[in-house]
């Protein structure tokens, strides 16, 4: 489904004369406080966040998955979808593959298909979590840490066929997240296992294209709970450093022990020049992939806090890649993306608020209490006006959900896929 522009544009004007109202007395109150209200919107505008095709459909639980009607049947669907969000949205325009699942059967129209959507491909995922049906290898015990050299090859293979396929797509970079660990005591000799990582990820590394990166997950735990061969940001580093300067470590908000300071780890990786990526969602619990900012929205912006810091101080340190990593089980996926990227524009927009030099004053002073108010003040600030101008001003709508749910979306998609359709990979 395409968005007709004149649609959105009627829809629009329902809506733009309470935005003006809004805006302009935002824009005077920032103003007043000397704040270049053009610039956030500009950096607005530039902050693209990939939507990975994974997330476009239901996910699921351990005991199940509930189906959504109308879930994109293959690669040049998921695209199209992708399509909608940037459309409304025009901030998601990448999409960030998984393989096997998304292996284009005609490279040339899957590129003309995003071309048409205004849509790059952002990295591409490896898969070594899972036996794949022609798997000649297994990785029940493992794949790029298995003690059996067949099966790390395998593992390698896979990840060098990944960045084949991507190169040819125009993506510029890997990220390995591995489910690689044990579930009980004396399994695993955990030096064994963390040498056997390194020295395949060194052999993908030696095939990356000069001009690519490479990204290194981390996760604490699951899918095996004793023991995650990388299993926080400290090994992601060191693996990174070890490959080479072109590898990065990749930040996933759930991919922590409860109560983790996240932002102290942005900032740290950003001042060694290795953070490369950032996988946004939000949690509860754990690894839960719930929509971003709905939890822990302060936490959030004090990430972004980190984040914005380090973008402006850390030259030496690459312009992250950006991508929301979600799972949907009872919400209409697309909706729950659109309201993610509402979520990480505001997190973001307030951010841009904070006075760093006057921060770094109260902070060299020791005036806790000045620390503080700056930051609140700018979180406490309604920053949605200028998100909705900076999507006004690339044909976007001023209000993303009303209008999808204005234009009937899901049911022309269910029209045109079906009601029991489901997405490739799920």
């Amino acid at each position: 489904m395409k968005i007709n522009p004149n649609q959105l544009t009627d829809i629009n004007k329902s809506y733009k004369d309470v935005h003006e109202v809004h805006f302009n007395f935002l824009k005077d109150s920032l103003l007043k406080k000397g704040v270049n209200v053009d610039s956030i919107i500009r950096k607005l505008i530039d902050f693209q966040v990939a939507i990975p095709s994974w997330a476009l459909g239901a996910g699921g639980t351990r005991f199940g998955r509930f189906g959504f009607s109308g879930e994109p049947r293959s690669l040049e669907e998921k695209i199209d979808d992708v399509g909608i969000i940037h459309k409304l949205t025009g901030t998601a325009g990448a999409i960030s593959l998984h393989i096997p699942w998304d292996v284009p059967q005609d490279y040339n129209a899957v590129k003309e298909i995003a071309n048409s959507n205004n849509i790059v491909f952002d990295a591409v995922n490896s898969n070594t979590f899972q036996d794949q049906p022609d798997s000649k290898e297994s990785y029940k015990y493992g794949s790029l840490s298995n003690t059996s050299i067949n099966s790390r090859d395998q593992a390698i293979a896979h990840n060098i066929e990944v960045i084949k396929i991507g190169d040819k797509l125009g993506s510029k970079s890997l990220t390995v997240w591995l489910a690689d660990g044990s579930n009980f005591p004396g399994q695993t000799n955990f030096q064994y296992a963390l040498q056997h990582t390194e020295d395949s990820l060194k052999r993908i590394y030696k095939e990356l294209p000069n001009d690519w990166k490479l990204f290194i997950e981390y996760k604490p735990y699951e899918p095996n709970f004793y023991s995650t061969v990388i299993q926080d940001w400290g090994t992601s580093f060191m693996l990174a450093n070890a490959c080479g300067e072109k590898a990065y470590s990749l930040v996933d908000l759930g991919h922590h022990l409860p109560n983790t300071n996240i932002e102290q780890i942005v900032s740290t990786l950003m001042m060694k020049g290795k953070l490369g990526g950032f996988h946004f969602n939000d949690s509860k619990y754990g690894d839960d992939d719930l929509t971003v900012g709905s939890i822990k929205p302060y936490s959030l912006f004090l990430i972004f806090n980190a984040l914005v810091y380090g973008m402006e101080n850390n030259p030496i340190n690459p312009y992250p890649s950006w991508m929301i990593d979600a799972s949907h089980n009872i919400k209409d996926p697309l909706e729950d993306l659109i309201q993610s990227l509402e979520a990480i524009q505001e997190a973001y927009a307030k951010a841009l608020l904070v006075d760093q030099q006057k921060l770094l004053e109260a902070q060299l002073n020791h005036d806790v209490v000045a620390c503080q108010e700056l930051l609140q003040d700018a979180y406490r600030t309604d920053v949605r006006p200028l998100i909705e101008k900076s999507r006004l001003d690339v044909g976007g709508a001023i209000k993303p959900i009303s209008v999808y749910r204005e234009l009937n979306v899901r049911n022309h998609l269910i029209e045109k896929r079906g009601a029991f359709s489901i997405a490739t990979g799920l």
